[in-house]
């Protein structure tokens, strides 16, 4: 789709009876509402809808709670899930007083990155490849309360299953902790799913290149989509979630972004893919350091000196930094190198072509607002390059494998999501450049997760204290 007009031929081409219009909120899940097809008009695209802002995480004041959806037509999608057919559309938001685009709308703070991006003339494109790994469980329990808190999860593929019952007897082949990485069925038992998964995808315009098990037992996978630019990037890694939650719960299953949900084995990353290019051409392509450019040795260092800033809007959950802990996979060493997956900075080195040069920022997780992560991460880069940020001696070694000796001058990511939260409040001026992060933004991002995020789980007890302290 191009044009609102365009959307209303779909509409009737279709037949379409709903129109749902999706947003997300400030802290990155998607919102929406829905309209009879024959509510929607040109005028709905140039004049807005309204809705409650100070009902959502972080928004409006309940003086103040009035705001405008405006939905954008090149994002149109019908939803494959709903009974009547139903046109999905992702929108912006605005302010219905001054008709400005909202601040706090992660979409708007997206486009103003690409747009700062334009105006400093380093590039006028930002493509972004994010690998979203997920798990996939038979049966989610939870609960937490004044006097009980606790969680279950199950699976048929979990390791700690070999000896569960099931039709025709025990089907055994359970992935044993951190050697799910590619197996064959059965031992695989989601194939069929994520195949089911990736048809959806693609039916909604998202092109898939791979699926996989991933390397933890308990249906841990992984399916890798094709880059994009920042903002269709966002708004797509929005509809993949909503795709592959949706499959699974058809299928009576649960799926979880969840960075670590299992003790004792691998977590779920989103391994994101960036360079910047423009006139046609990757400004990272060149003939320095793993055939990088200059300029983009600059951009890595711009990102790993902002690192702990940057990490607290990438890792945005306590739960984040259960899995940035040595021994795991997890890049927990800000450095950068060529192939080496212990780094935080990896360039992959599948290709020599400059159509394939990038480099993969390892640390990030689907906890994250992929509208602000991105614009976050691009900024970083533009830092880097303006100010030539050196990165430094790229780490080529297993970092797993260095003497404490060796490791000394090699910096780690924040310990836990409080010290990434003092790090961008200490460290946020270069997200302000172009007005593309404001004051605000970053005020209300810090004060939320610290009060509704990082102190709630500080102060509730622990299972693991109890088994610890129950007899001190």
């Amino acid at each position: 789709m191009k044009s609102p007009q365009e959307v209303l031929g779909l509409i009737r081409e279709k037949n379409v009876v709903m129109v749902d219009l999706r947003f997300t909120d400030f802290l990155g899940r998607w919102h929406h509402f829905s309209v009879p097809s024959h509510f929607l008009r040109l005028e709905e695209f140039e004049e807005g809808l309204g809705f409650d802002g100070s009902s959502l995480r972080g928004w409006q004041a309940i003086n103040e709670s009035d705001m405008l959806v405006f939905p954008d037509p090149k994002t149109a999608f019908l939803d494959p899930f709903t009974e009547h057919p139903t046109l999905i559309l992702i929108c912006d938001i605005r302010d219905p007083i001054s008709g400005a685009s909202y601040n706090k709308d992660p979409r708007t703070i997206a486009q103003k990155a690409v747009n700062y991006l334009k105006s400093t003339g380093i590039g006028d494109v930002a493509y972004f490849g994010p690998e979203a790994e997920f798990f996939v469980f038979d049966d989610v329990r939870f609960a937490q309360n004044a006097h009980e808190g606790y969680y279950h999860l199950d699976s048929v593929e979990g390791c700690w299953n070999t000896g569960r019952v099931e039709q025709g007897g025990n089907l055994s082949y359970k992935p044993r902790h951190k050697e799910g990485y590619f197996p064959t069925q059965p031992t695989d038992t989601l194939q069929d799913l994520r195949s089911e998964m990736s048809i959806e995808l693609e039916n909604a315009g998202i092109e898939v290149e791979r699926q996989h098990h991933e390397v933890a037992t308990a249906g841990q996978c992984e399916i890798d989509i094709k880059y994009d630019s920042l903002v269709a990037m966002a708004d797509k890694l929005m509809k993949f979630k909503y795709i592959v939650r949706n499959v699974a719960h058809r299928r009576g299953k649960v799926v979880t972004f969840m960075p670590k949900p299992l003790y004792g084995d691998n977590g779920s990353g989103m391994h994101t893919h960036f360079s910047i290019w423009k006139n046609g051409k990757n400004n990272f392509f060149g003939d320095k350091y793993a055939g990088f450019s200059q300029e983009g040795l600059y951009a890595i260092g711009g990102v790993l000196q902002k690192a702990h800033a940057l990490i607290a809007l990438s890792n945005p959950s306590t739960n984040s930094y259960k899995r940035l802990v040595p021994g795991y996979e997890a890049p927990v060493r800000l450095a950068y190198s060529s192939r080496n997956r212990s780094a935080a900075i990896r360039i992959p080195m599948y290709s020599n072509s400059e159509g394939a040069k990038r480099f993969e920022f390892r640390t990030p997780d689907s906890t994250s607002n992929p509208y602000i992560f991105f614009a976050a991460l691009t900024m970083a880069a533009i830092h880097g390059i303006k100010n030539k940020v050196d990165p430094g001696t790229p780490l080529d070694k297993d970092i797993y494998g260095l003497s404490p000796e060796e490791l000394k001058d090699v910096p780690s990511t924040p310990r836990s999501f409080e010290d990434a939260l003092d790090a961008l409040e200490h460290d946020h001026s270069w997200l302000l450049h172009g007005d593309v992060f404001t004051k605000e933004v970053i005020e209300t991002w810090i004060q939320y997760k610290r009060i509704h995020e990082v102190d709630a789980v500080k102060l509730r007890p622990h299972p693991h204290e109890f088994e610890l302290y129950i007899d001190a």
